[in-house]
């Protein structure tokens, strides 16, 4: 069995072999290529919560009467449903993609 190697500048990171040695996939993110996808959504996912925290807080705002003007909470309210729609078929396109992968292993 072949022992696991680094890929040049660029490349995928560690590889494991299979396959009796002759393909290699990766085994881990390199970590000098960026954040990992799970830190990515959960930056998104947060990224989403924090708008719909400014919209509801705009909407409280502009109900006790402060100093708010209404294309303010229009615009913050359709950025945070945006974001919303966005995540949600991420969602859905993340699940189904995952499916696909199980149907394919079956």
């Amino acid at each position: 069995m072949v022992a696991p190697t680094q890929v040049g500048a660029g490349g995928l990171g560690p590889t494991r072999p299979i396959d009796s040695g002759r393909i290699q996939v990766p085994i881990g993110p390199d970590s000098s290529q960026g954040p990992s996808f799970g830190d990515t959504l959960k930056k998104f996912v947060g990224d989403v919560s924090a708008a719909q925290d400014a919209a509801t807080d705009l909407q409280g705002r502009f109900l006790r009467g402060e100093n708010v003007e209404i294309h303010q909470v229009m615009a913050a309210t359709e950025e945070a449903s945006l974001s919303l729609d966005l995540m949600t078929e991420l969602r859905n396109k993340v699940t189904e993609a995952y499916r696909t992968l199980v149907a394919i292993q079956s």
